[in-house]
């Protein structure tokens, strides 16, 4: 069963508040298998007048982050669980990133995420970047969930 999300519905799941949620809607889920997410691009964005003022450039290491955002939302689509404040989600490993175009003011990503295998609570994805059918970026990312004190 594959379904989409509002702002709404991912601000259940994700912890991450402005500045830092890079997911604007989710166009389709499939727990245990994929998602496919939307992020707009603006130059209102809190990082371009910094990066670069004379040539506004999304930064790499936040197309990774997007990724990951993804990723938690289908993983915990895929356990069936909400924010519950007791747990927090990590980055357990990043393999063979790449960037393939730069992010510029006025696109709009298409987040992929699919998930490679799960095992004890750690999942592996395979993730990309697109923008108007190009490749932007692609990593694999191994997430998990953590109690929090």
């Amino acid at each position: 069963m594959s379904t989409q999300m509002d702002i709404n519905e991912i601000l259940q799941y994700l912890p991450h508040r402005y500045p830092f949620l890079l997911i604007d809607r989710v166009l389709s889920v499939e727990p245990g298998k994929g998602i496919v997410a939307l992020k707009n691009v603006t130059i209102n964005e809190p990082f371009f007048p910094g990066h670069y003022p004379h040539h506004p450039v999304m930064p790499g290491v936040l197309l990774v982050e997007a990724m990951a955002q993804a990723a938690a939302l289908l993983s915990f689509k895929t356990m069936d669980v909400k924010l519950d404040g007791k747990s927090v989600y990590y980055f357990a490993g990043i393999d063979g990133a790449r960037f393939k175009r730069p992010v510029t003011p006025g696109d709009q990503l298409i987040i992929k995420a699919a998930v490679i295998r799960s095992m004890r609570g750690v999942f592996k994805f395979s993730a990309s970047v697109e923008v108007d059918g190009q490749l932007a970026a692609e990593a694999e990312l191994m997430c998990t969930v953590k109690s929090v004190p």
